[in-house]
Formats: C-alpha cells, sequence, structure tokens
C-alpha cells in the first residue's frame, strides 16, 4: 500500500502536523457519488475500537514534552487505556497520588465532542495544538517526555545537546524504535517511507538527529523526508539568535547526510504578499502558512495509484538529488488569486476522466519530468531559512541561482489541459541535462484545490465570497542558495561553537556546502577550488 509513517517531535512539528491531519481528514468521502483522490490507506491504519467497531487513526508518533499536549489524553472516544497500577515498592504505608492539574478543553473542542457546529476560531483561543485537532489518535501515538516541562524556565529544552542527550538517556533505557515505531512499522505491508517534522533550531534537533541515526540503522532502505523547523530569529537577542543558529547548524550538518530529502521551513524574512495577513506571534497562525506548501508539495505522494505511476519518496528524490549528494531542498509556494480557480475542495473525477484534453495519471494529477527551456517556475514566497542577523563577510551576488533539480505541484479545482506542453524524460534525455547543466525537472498538476477548514487560521484575503479552498503552487529545488546559507552557518559556527567541536563542525558544513555550488560532481576528480 506505499505507507508513509509521520513522526511529529515537539511543539513546532505538533502545530504543523495538526494542520497536515486535519486536511487529510477532510479528503475522506461518505457518499457513493463521491470518490476521493487520496489514497487513504496511504497515512491512516485500520484497527478495532473499544466497543469493537472499525477505527480509522492516523500512521503517526507524536512526541511532546510534559504539559504540551494540552487537552488531548490518551483515551479518547475510539479507545480506553488501563491506567498503570501504582507499585508500592518496599513502602508499605498509604500511597499519595499527585496529579498535574488537568487542562481544560476550549469552547472548539467540547463542540467538536457533542457534535455541534464548532465556534470560529481565533489566536486567542488557541492555546495547544490540540486546540483546533480534528482527529482521533491510537493510544500508541501519543508519546510524553516527562523529563522536561513545557516552556519551563528552569530546565528549558533550549540546547541541541540536550536533546542528544535525552534521545540517548531514552534509548538506552526503552530502545525508543522497538518500543514506540515498530509496533507502526510492522503493520505497513510495503512502507513507501518515514516522514519526519521537527524543529532544528533548538533541543528537538539533537533529539531528531539521533532518532534519525537509530531509523537509517534499522531501515536503511527507507526513504526518510524531513521537515526542519527553525523560528524567524530577526527580533530575537543576540546571545538567544547564535545559540539557535548554532543548533541550526548542528542539525544540517547531522541530518543532510541522514536524509533522502531534509526541507529546512520558516516564516520568511522577506515581505509576505499582500494576500497573506498573519499573526506573528501566534504559532497556529504561522503553521497554518507552512502546512499550506508542505501539505500541497507532499500530496502526491498519497494519491491513488493510476496507470502504475505514482510520486513517491523516492521518485522526488530521484528528481531533487541529481549529484548524489544534495538532500538538502527549498520550499516556496504561491496562492493563485484568480476567483474561478477558488471553490469546493472535492474533485470531481468523473468529470477530469472525461476531458479528452487532460490525461489522468495518479488518479487526476499528470506526473511530468520537464524539457522546457524556459522552465524553473517563480513562486511569491519563500521558506527556506536564509538570515543570521549578522552582516555576512561575503559579497553577495546578484546573480539567479543555479537550480539542479526541482519537483513542482499545482493544484485547483480544475486545471485547463492546454497550458502546459509536457515532455517526459528517458535516461538519455535525463543525462544530457545533467551534462549540460540543466536542471531536473518534475511537474504534477493535481484536480483539487487547497481546502481550508473551520480548523484553519483566517489568513488568506478571500478571492471569493467565503471560498471553501483555494488553489496552491509549489516547489521544491536544489540550488546555490543552500551552499549560501550553510556557509553563512559555518560563519556563525567559527564565532559561536566551543573550541572543542568548531573545527568538525565548520568541516562537515563546508563539505556540505560543496555539493550545491555551480558546476560541482560527485563524480568528479577535478578539484574545482
Amino acid at each position: 500500500m506505499h505507507e508513509i509513517i509521520t513522526l511529529q517531535l515537539g511543539q513546532k512539528s505538533n502545530y504543523l502536523a495538526t494542520h497536515f491531519w486535519n486536511t487529510q481528514e477532510s479528503y475522506f468521502t461518505y457518499s457513493a457519488d463521491e470518490e476521493s483522490l487520496v489514497d487513504h490507506d496511504i497515512h491512516f491504519r485500520p484497527g478495532i475500537g473499544a466497543d469493537g467497531s472499525e477505527t480509522f487513526t492516523p500512521r503517526t508518533l507524536i512526541y511532546d514534552l510534559k504539559g504540551g499536549f494540552g487537552s488531548l489524553r490518551k483515551i479518547n472516544a475510539l479507545y480506553e487505556v488501563d491506567e498503570p497500577a501504582i507499585s508500592h515498592g518496599l513502602w508499605n504505608g498509604p500511597a499519595v497520588v499527585q496529579r498535574q492539574e488537568v487542562i481544560q478543553q476550549n469552547e472548539y473542542q467540547r463542540s467538536l465532542e457533542e457534535g455541534l457546529p464548532p465556534p470560529r476560531l481565533i489566536s486567542e483561543s488557541v492555546r495547544y495544538w490540540s486546540d483546533f485537532n480534528r482527529v482521533y489518535f491510537h493510544p500508541k501515538s501519543v508519546v510524553q517526555l516527562n523529563e522536561y516541562e513545557l516552556n519551563s524556565s528552569l530546565t528549558p529544552f533550549d540546547n541541541w545537546i540536550a536533546g542528544e542527550e535525552l534521545f540517548n538517556l531514552l534509548d538506552k533505557e526503552h530502545d525508543l524504535l522497538d518500543r514506540d515505531l515498530r509496533y507502526f512499522a510492522e503493520e505497513a505491508d510495503q512502507m513507501q517511507g518515514i516522514q519526519l517534522m521537527a524543529g532544528i533550531d533548538d533541543a528537538w534537533g539533537g533529539f531528531a538527529a539521533k532518532y534519525l541515526d537509530r531509523i537509517k540503522d534499522e531501515y536503511a532502505k527507507t526513504p526518510v523526508m524531513f521537515w526542519g523547523l527553525e523560528e524567524n530569529i530577526k527580533n530575537i537577542p543576540r546571545e538567544k539568535r547564535f545559540m539557535k543558529l548554532s543548533n541550526s547548524a548542528r542539525s544540517i550538518s547531522e541530518i543532510a547526510s541522514q536524509a533522502s530529502i531534509f526541507v529546512p521551513l520558516t516564516l520568511p524574512t522577506k515581505a509576505l504578499p499582500e494576500y497573506v495577513v498573519l499573526d506573528q506571534r501566534s504559532q497556529w497562525e504561522i503553521s497554518g502558512l507552512l502546512s499550506t506548501s508542505m501539505e500541497s508539495m507532499s500530496l502526491p505522494s498519497r494519491l491513488k495509484m493510476q496507470n502504475s505511476s505514482r510520486e513517491t519518496f523516492g521518485t522526488l528524490t530521484n528528481c531533487l538529488n541529481v549529484n548524489g549528494n544534495q538532500t538538502i531542498a527549498r520550499l516556496r509556494m504561491s496562492i493563485d488569486q484568480k476567483p474561478e480557480t477558488n471553490g469546493d475542495h472535492k474533485a470531481d473525477v468523473s468529470e477530469v476522466a472525461r476531458d479528452s484534453r487532460m490525461p489522468v495519471h495518479n488518479g487526476g494529477a499528470e506526473l511530468f519530468d520537464v524539457a522546457e527551456q524556459n522552465e524553473v517556475s517563480t513562486l511569491d514566497m519563500d521558506f527556506f531559512p536564509t538570515e543570521t542577523g549578522e552582516q555576512s563577510q561575503r559579497r553577495r551576488s546578484n546573480k539567479a541561482p543555479h537550480v539542479f533539480g526541482q519537483s513542482e505541484s499545482s493544484r485547483a479545482d480544475e486545471h485547463d489541459g492546454d497550458q502546459d506542453n509536457f515532455q517526459t524524460y528517458d535516461g538519455y534525455e535525463r543525462a544530457r541535462r545533467r551534462a549540460a547543466g540543466l536542471p531536473i525537472l518534475q511537474r504534477t498538476k493535481i484536480s483539487m484545490a487547497f481546502p481550508l477548514l473551520d480548523s484553519f487560521p483566517n489568513i488568506f484575503a478571500p478571492v471569493s465570497t467565503f471560498p471553501n479552498s483555494i488553489s496552491v503552487s509549489t516547489s521544491l529545488s536544489t540550488d546555490t542558495t543552500v551552499a549560501l546559507r550553510v556557509k553563512d552557518l559555518q560563519y556563525i559556527v567559527g564565532r559561536a561553537v566551543g573550541i572543542d567541536e568548531r573545527e568538525a563542525l565548520s568541516n562537515s558544513l563546508g563539505e556540505i556546502a560543496e555539493a550545491y555550488e555551480e558546476g560541482w560532481d560527485s563524480g568528479t576528480d577535478e578539484d574545482e577550488d
């Protein structure tokens, strides 16, 4: 079934993943007249609830600190979990149980449980990521780490090394892969890959790097798609900024060599387009914007297979990692502002199939490798982190970035079949373009717009009266911008990291940056320096 297992590590990733799962839940259809383009078995697993009824829950593991789950509980309407018995040990006296104060549900969650129309959410009503969650999770999906408490001022979980040490401690005691991940992996008939979401500029970066290392030991041939979240550091104090940049540098050094695709994400430093209006203090709104791009870009990997084809993590990696050592990718997005392309997000598959202009692949998606000369699309928002807050020691070039590989995805309720003329590469054409220094491109068109749910923040200016969905274009690319970012972090490392690890980390970053310089090829012995 080409299943994908998701790992969510920490607050930032859980905000992003909650939007992601809400969107997946919206793709389910409950009428014989409707057919979803999405293969739900890829991200959801069947099961049996406490009352014997069939359930369908996400294939995911959710890690967070003590107090980070908000009102979410292991016990829900689908499953019952027995509380562990209290062990008295050698103590023969009475036991006193101290329980943490229960966090109460907000009005939105209470309305969902009671089957009532939920009220409109605003930033002030979202205190935790669970406040806007619409999905039931299996009890084994919820993993609380009690060693640290959310937002603790005494023991903050903000240093990369602290996350690394916590993983080593827990893995030594419990074997986390065996305790947590294996349950979901063994259910998969033919696992497509693992999707990992984590902050990389705090302690979760260290935790995620060690987790990924263990995953590659156990599942060496399984592709891993890593979404690495960073805070916008433009207006934070210099000492904290240096720590976050050092954390990001360590994460890139460790993760880039292990992940199949590694996508660093942050709120764009440059001004957002006029049609985006969000509160930059709200993690709910920021993650909503990021999830729009992340969910749209990865959508082809979960479409129903038709004509024996689907864009998997493997085919995406093949497009982006052109020279064999280019795993770090840059995510961009635009929202179509034409009113006629925005509306109901449930596509009419039968209408698409009857349109002779539009060949149907992947259950409503067209998948091509492109061989046009004026090919690389330019989009409005760039989520790749570039800000360091420091004056760069290198002179910036005004030259456009050189693109090695780019995958583009556009989604709308309807696509004009004549708007693009695509050509499929064979092996010879791909080799020819690579030798000529031309980008390897792949484009996918999907006849299903991005749904705007009641759990989603109102961050996009309406182009019609309360549209139910929006048309989105996204791209992932490997290009020379990555080299500039890594070199900037290499410069920060020279100033902010202790001498005992400075040289090794700096050298590692230098090697990573070389892979994204124009003219570099992992197969050549020539010295480009």
